[in-house]
């Protein structure tokens, strides 16, 4: 996956709105009402070509939306999820029901009323769910809590004007309730052996070849054809498609390079083409000629205020139920009433059904459509401007942030080197099973500066597909094939992006992606790998310039990893009776509190033992009093009393909540070391080498510590701190890797 830089996220217009006001511009409405353009694009075998295009262009939206869908999310917050979509659906549904008589008399038409009504309620209830996914994602806020709601909610809303659009296509066929049963257990089975049948499939495609990084042309033509067979097979039995294949697409299984290649494939496609065509075609159908009449002009004013109405007045009630901000409501209220997707199929299929025949009806109910997300959008877009201090990127620190929230982490790699320390570090951090986490991994290759005149983002994305790309492909290789071994092993989704950027520059991507994703931390690779021998080996210069430099910018936590033979694998400490030894190094300060931090993840994992080792200074240690033993199990558990020394009372409050929270209940040991000096902390430190798999530590600003002096006299990387330094050097030798955390402020 690439991402284009840009200096700011909320300059630029959506493009969605631009492809509607180009197809509107081009429609009847505008351009075709030239004779010599409306003969040109509405040609006899028009009709069935435009509708054809559509079909395929929404099974490839909806696919690609099931594929991109944080499922994990939705299940999480079923609740809120349903409460905000029916509030919206329930007030448009009443209002359809008041509206549809009125209509129906005054548009002419003919056929059933309650038809007409079912139609109505699609138009004013409906949300386009791609449309909402696309505009936040363009607004750099689909990741957000809002942005996930808003488009998990209008999946809701989708699957409830589905519903009935599927009552409305069954008024041609006039099937029994027996006839419409059987085939909806038919298209139910077939939907499930499909899944099953791809789910196998990907399986054994993922196997073959294993020295390729991507499928070739020849697979994904073939698993193409499959989501699109059986799309259309469900179009040809009487059913739309738009559930089945977002279905298809969500329980598309995401480790491999299956999923690392359609994703790749289509997010490019979607993204610059079928979208803009797609919805450019919403656009194109509003044929605003029909609007010759006041009370014509009137029934498009009286649907869009009521769409509009409905949306608003039901989502602020849920959002009022449910306690959401009274900005974050309003928010809602306007992305559900984005329109332009089942609403549009809806009234097409109604008319070439023949279950609708007055083209009056038709042609104001597109105009209010179309109409209505072409004002909607440009208001999404102010008022996500006007709340971007609210919606856009919080950081949380690790020292604040809870264990049973959602934890979100982006992991960097240069090379194969770091990745299994990567892995198992994110691994641990996965907390109880019940917790969600959702990581990251970010591959950033090196774009030779020679280069980069001639490199541009097209073909950045063109080569996502190709073997022929300016990093090391058996690089690439081997980072998948660990990465989906993990995923395979331990059921825990990572999400894998690439950059190629030059290291003059890697750094901006970096933290714009990570500020894009809302992370709450960046690890980064230590600039050096560990030989065999136990010696370690300089890597690339621009790793270890772009680490100062991310570092620096980043406006979150930032953690330099030192792999140091990290003896637990990631897959003994997801599932197997291996128990990690880690220890958590607290000298004082902000950054140790912010390693603190990660002890409160790490301990709720059944197969991590943390241990807090508190360094202080001899001085402070009174005789007969400040710590009590006690022994249980051969384990020695260090409580603190209150001791008359002079500390941060950030610290003090720090340890104090933590202590009570975590050592009292036996998730954490928690022991104290005095020490006189530097050279008797580096002699307690060799004294652990041994005994602990992984030591974190705060980088720390503390200057001339008497705790550590001594120690600073063989700093050789000032990035990692003067204990991170001591950790990582050759001299010491450890067998444990070494985590350097530094909190943003």
């Amino acid at each position: 996956m690439f991402f284009r830089s840009s200096s700011n996220h909320w300059a630029s217009p959506p493009p969605l709105p631009r492809s509607s006001y180009a197809g509107f511009v081009l429609g009847p409405s505008g351009l075709s009402r030239a004779p010599s353009i409306h003969v040109f694009f509405f040609q006899n075998f028009a009709v069935d070509f435009y509708e054809s295009m559509a079909l395929y262009c929404r099974i490839s939206i909806m696919f690609l939306l099931g594929l991109e869908m944080d499922i994990s999310y939705l299940m999480r917050n079923l609740r809120p999820v349903i409460i905000i979509a029916c509030g919206g659906c329930l007030m448009c549904t009443i209002f359809a029901s008041a509206i549809s008589l009125f209509v129906y008399e005054e548009t002419g038409s003919r056929g059933s009323r309650f038809t007409l009504a079912l139609v109505i309620t699609v138009v004013l209830a409906n949300t386009a769910s791609p449309i909402v996914f696309r505009l936040a994602a363009d607004l750099k806020f689909a990741t957000s809590d809002i942005g996930r709601l808003a488009i998990s909610s209008s999946l809701i809303g989708d699957m409830y004007a589905v519903l009935i659009l599927v009552l409305i296509s069954g008024e041609k066929q006039k099937r029994t309730v027996n006839g419409w049963a059987l085939m909806a257990f038919c298209s139910l089975l077939l939907l499930v052996g499909i899944i099953i049948f791809t789910t196998h499939l990907v399986h054994w495609l993922n196997k073959r070849n294993r020295d390729e990084k991507n499928l070739q042309a020849v697979e994904v033509m073939l698993l193409c054809s499959v989501i699109l067979v059986a799309a259309m097979t469900l179009e040809t039995m009487g059913f739309s498609s738009i559930i089945a294949c977002f279905l298809m697409g969500s329980t598309f299984p995401r480790g491999g390079k299956s999923a690392r290649t359609l994703l790749a494939i289509l997010t490019y496609t979607v993204r610059n083409f079928i979208f803009p065509i797609y919805f450019g075609y919403s656009g194109f159908k509003a044929d605003t000629s029909y609007l010759n009449e006041l009370k014509r002009v009137a029934i498009v004013l009286m649907v869009i205020v009521l769409s509009i109405g409905g949306k608003i007045v039901g989502t602020l009630a849920a959002c009022w139920y449910l306690k959401t901000p009274l900005n974050e409501g309003v928010l809602l209220a306007f992305l559900m009433n984005m329109k332009g997707h089942v609403d549009i199929l809806t009234l097409t299929t109604a008319m070439q059904n023949k279950v609708l025949n007055s083209s009056i009806f038709y042609n104001l109910m597109v105009s209010a459509v179309v109409i209505s997300s072409l004002i909607t959008a440009p208001l999404i877009s102010f008022l996500v401007r006007r709340e971007s201090d609210t919606i856009g990127a919080k950081h949380i620190p690790m020292e604040y942030h809870s264990p049973d929230k959602e934890l979100k982490l982006l992991t960097c790699v240069h090379s194969r080197h770091p990745v299994d320390c990567m892995v198992k570090f994110v691994v641990s951090l996965r907390g109880s099973d019940n917790v969600p986490i959702s990581p990251y991994l970010m591959h950033l290759i090196e774009l030779p500066e020679k280069t980069k005149k001639n490199s541009s983002f097209y073909d950045q994305e063109e080569d996502e597909f190709s073997d022929d790309e300016v990093d090391d492909s058996n690089d690439a290789v081997e980072i998948n094939e660990a990465v989906d071994m993990y995923i395979e092993e331990t059921k825990m989704m990572i999400h894998q992006v690439k950059t190629v950027a030059p290291f003059s520059t890697m750094y901006q991507d970096v933290c714009r992606f990570a500020d894009d994703i809302r992370t709450s931390f960046i690890v980064l690779p230590f600039h050096k790998h560990q030989r065999i021998d136990g010696k370690f080996e300089n890597d690339k210069d621009g790793i270890r310039s772009t680490n100062q430099k991310v570092l620096r910018n980043a406006q979150c936590s930032v953690a330099i990893l030192v792999d140091r033979g990290h003896t637990t694998s990631g897959t003994q400490a997801a599932g197997s009776e291996s128990l990690q030894q880690i220890a958590i190094l607290f000298f004082g300060g902000p950054d140790d509190r912010e390693a603190l931090g990660f002890s409160k993840r790490l301990s709720t994992h059944h197969h991590s033992s943390v241990t807090i080792f508190r360094f202080l200074p001899t001085l402070a240690k009174a005789p007969n009093e400040g710590i009590n033993v006690s022994r249980k199990e051969d384990d020695v558990v260090v409580t603190i009393q209150d001791q008359q020394i002079e500390v941060d009372e950030a610290d003090s409050s720090a340890l104090a909540n933590f202590y009570h929270r975590y050592v009292t209940s036996g998730k954490v040991r928690f022991v104290e070391k005095y020490v006189h000096n530097g050279a008797e902390t580096g002699m307690v430190l060799r004294e652990m080498a041994e005994t602990y798999s992984m030591f974190i530590v705060g980088k720390g600003r503390r200057g001339d510590c008497l705790l550590t002096t001594g120690i600073s006299e063989w700093e050789e990387c000032p990035e990692l701190g003067v204990v991170g330094d001591f950790l990582a050097s050759s001299e010491f030798d450890i067998s444990g890797s070494v985590l350097v955390v530094q909190q943003h402020r």
